[in-house]
């Protein structure tokens, strides 16, 4: 699977993991220079959200540039199950904080499970139907 839409879709999601790995960097080292959080801490600590939105619409460039049929909808699979797995475990993880069971988790964990997501929809996608899907 290496049509035009997938190389442009890996093109994006380098470029973005790059921006996203330098301002996760960036905030490292603001935050142990920084004596108190200022405007540009706020910049430079919603750079490394703005990546991963650039790669959620990478994705959706790739959903609807893809000419394969089938390989959209493996693609489209592994979104929605990445989607519902990260969903439930927001909502779930959620009710358990608010009556006190659990600790509190960082809100952008629940990206990473998206992104854990994926995986799991691509090999349910491979057991399926033989074949990774896109994402």
């Amino acid at each position: 699977m290496s049509g035009p839409a997938q190389k442009r879709y890996i093109r994006r999601v380098a470029i973005l993991t790059a921006l996203f790995l330098a301002a996760f960097a960036l905030i490292t080292v603001i935050q142990s220079d920084a004596a108190e959080p200022g405007w540009l801490a706020l910049a430079i600590a919603i750079l490394p959200g703005l990546a991963v939105i650039g790669v959620f619409w990478a994705i959706g460039r790739l959903i609807v540039e893809e000419s394969d049929e089938f390989v959209r909808m493996l693609t489209i699979r592994q979104v929605l199950v990445a989607s519902g797995l990260a969903l439930s475990a927001a909502s779930v993880w959620g009710f358990l904080e608010a009556a006190s069971l659990v600790a509190h988790v960082d809100a952008y964990w629940y990206a990473v499970i998206w992104f854990g997501g994926l995986i799991v929809g691509s090999i349910i996608n491979r057991v399926q139907h033989g074949a990774w899907g896109a994402a």
